[in-house]
């Protein structure tokens, strides 16, 4: 990155920056996400805008349930946060679009792709998608699980690029406020996805599944709106400093 645009980082996280994140959460305050809301997004996936702003990957789905806790799964939280985190950025005028709106698996749409692993197909069609859907940031939401239930919050893992880490830090900024933590963005060199999409793109571990205070959060509507808002304020705070 050059000098003028760490200047300009600097600049918006420390002034303007902080101003947008307060504007952003006091429009998303306004804004209330309701089921018939999240349902009709769902249903309006096929008239999106050609060219979203943001494409949002819903993690796992139908047959990978991903991480759990009990009979908690994190595709359920993936696709909860995804559907409201859909419907906050159409009220700020930031077109979207969900690359999987119901429980299925992305690996079943794969018939092009000759693996016979599951897994694998899922991925390169979630990168499939990225290439086919012309959007500027690729935003894959997921929920972490450790071995130590005190382990809580955010992560918020990206690509080497400039454009990517600045993302991820604008993200998890926004979470860190929302969820009273202190971590730093990382680089997730070894995921397939932050190495085979090519606009900028982030995963976002959304708090851990297997910490009491977390589950709770991201499995009550009203946190999971918390979480959806501050994603959308670190968006916004993104374009700011990116523009």
């Amino acid at each position: 990155m050059s000098l003028q645009f760490i200047s300009k980082l600097l600049i918006g996280l420390t002034t303007a920056g902080l101003l947008i994140m307060n504007t952003a959460s006091a429009n998303a305050n306004s804004v209330t996400v309701s089921l018939e809301e999240e349902e009709k997004a769902a249903a309006e996936q096929q008239w999106t805008l050609p060219h979203p702003v943001v494409l949002i990957d819903v993690g796992h789905g139908g047959i990978d349930g991903g991480t759990s806790q009990g009979d908690i799964l994190e595709k359920d939280i993936n696709l909860a946060i995804a559907r409201k985190l859909y419907v906050l950025l159409r009220s700020e005028g930031i077109p979207a679009v969900m690359n999987r709106t119901g429980d299925y698996a992305l690996s079943a749409e794969n018939r092009w792709h000759h693996s016979r692993s599951r897994h694998f197909k899922d991925l390169t069609q979630r990168r499939q998608l990225s290439e086919e859907i012309d959007s500027r940031l690729f935003i894959s939401l997921h929920v972490n699980w450790g071995r130590n239930r005190s382990a809580r919050g955010p992560v918020v893992l990206h690509q080497p690029t400039g454009e990517s880490a600045l993302l991820a830090f604008c993200l998890q900024n926004a979470l860190n406020r929302q969820q009273n933590s202190n971590k730093l963005p990382i680089m997730g060199d070894a995921f397939y996805l932050l190495k085979k999409v090519e606009q900028p793109a982030v995963i976002v571990e959304m708090g851990f599944i297997s910490n009491p205070v977390d589950v709770n959060m991201l499995t009550s509507s009203a946190g999971q709106l918390q979480v959806a808002k501050a994603i959308v304020s670190g968006i916004r705070q993104y374009q700011w400093v990116a523009q």
